[in-house]
């Protein structure tokens, strides 16, 4: 079975949905057992030879995303014709709508119908209308949580059957201890001027992880625990300055840090680190800097709602997204209660040991498999 894998979206610096392709292109070719073609970004092929050195690779892609979306729809089915493709999967909700072959699309989550003021502007049209004729013309959808599945399902009622298929997590990386030989956490961390204690935020800075609530339950409680710092790491997306506003509001700029985007090595350093990881985000397709930090035995407090209140189960504290009171009593508990923290550490790596992108692979796989089964599509009218 030959699969055309769009990986064009995926930026030099990948978080989220990035995060998932790239991990799900590692496990499908260390996996073997597909004809795999990576459909590129014109100057960003040498990472993906990397991940999948047995790929074919296709870098036809311009970088630019109006024009990247444009060449999908213009030129894409040009490039699975020629490429042969059994299957062509778009793994970010879009698909060229003349794909000449069955094509298996990912839905993430509903938020640009559900909640289009946390999205930029620009976007809540175009993707609206995409996954809208997604679900119509995809052979499989492939929803990343059950929570995603069911609002797809009232939201848009697709034709196409869909498949919970949720993400992973690298366990070699994501664990409650370092692997042998890797540098200490404490000296990582000092490199970038964090140390104990610190409540810690991993994810993009937009408006959806609603990371100013967190600054304001840190700016109540920081009274009470005077060392304390809060750590901030990821890329800033789009927040109009929220998070400016909040930490120039909160009078803590010396005792909040800003990491930005960190390497990889850092990430499960903080959430090992960390006297609690706090992940407020008012709604999520998966969540999956909550799952990771799970695996690494972190005290989390999270919110109901999405998905999740799912993935977490009973190994996290959970609050009512949008709930600034709540999310701060919450924190107080990680803070303040060392049975239960320690209750969370114990509990974390069991709940998230299921996920692995080898499951998640073999997941795809049966999707590729059912959508290789459907009707060759008909040209849109």
């Amino acid at each position: 079975m030959r699969v055309a894998l769009d990986v064009s979206a995926v930026p030099d610096r990948p978080a989220g949905a990035g995060v998932y392709v790239v991990e799900l292109v590692r496990a499908l070719a260390a996996r073997g057992g597909l004809d795999l073609h990576l459909v590129t970004r014109r100057a960003d092929t040498a990472r993906w030879e990397a991940l999948a050195p047995g790929a074919a690779l296709h870098p036809r892609v311009p970088k630019r995303r109006p024009v990247r979306l444009a060449w999908e729809q213009a030129l894409a089915p040009g490039v699975a014709r020629a490429a042969g493709a059994t299957v062509w999967h778009g793994p970010h909700y879009t698909m060229p709508l003349r794909c000449p072959v069955p094509a298996v699309v990912t839905v993430h989550d509903l938020t640009l119908f559900d909640h289009p003021e946390l999205h930029e502007r620009a976007k809540v049209w175009f993707f609206r209308r995409m996954i809208r004729a997604a679900t119509r013309r995809a052979a499989v959808l492939v929803s990343v949580s059950a929570s995603t599945a069911r609002r797809l399902e009232e939201l848009l009622a697709p034709d196409a059957p869909v498949l919970v298929v949720p993400h992973g997590i690298d366990h070699d990386r994501f664990r409650p201890l370092p692997p042998p030989g890797a540098p200490d956490d404490l000296d990582l961390l000092a490199r970038l001027g964090v140390r104990p204690p610190f409540v810690a935020f991993v994810g993009t800075i937009e408006p959806r992880k609603n990371v100013p609530a967190l600054v304001r339950a840190f700016t109540t409680l920081a009274g009470r625990h005077p060392d304390l710092q809060l750590v901030i790491a990821g890329g800033r997306g789009w927040d109009g300055g929220a998070l400016d506003r909040s930490v120039a509001a909160s009078g803590l700029d010396d005792r909040v840090r800003r990491l930005g985007y960190v390497d990889d090595a850092v990430v499960p350093a903080l959430y090992r680190r960390a006297a609690a990881v706090v992940y407020p985000a008012l709604a999520e397709g998966f969540g999956l800097p909550a799952l990771e930090a799970l695996a690494c035995g972190a005290p989390l407090v999270t919110t109901t709602g999405s998905a999740m209140e799912e993935l977490v189960g009973d190994a996290a504290l959970l609050v009512p997204a949008g709930d600034d009171a709540a999310l701060t009593g919450a924190l107080a508990t990680a803070l303040d209660e060392p049975g239960v923290a320690g209750r969370l550490r114990a509990a974390g790596p069991r709940q998230a040991a299921p996920y692995t992108w080898a499951r998640c692979a073999e997941r795809h796989v049966e999707a590729y498999r059912l959508a290789a089964t459907a009707p060759t599509p008909s040209p849109p009218a």
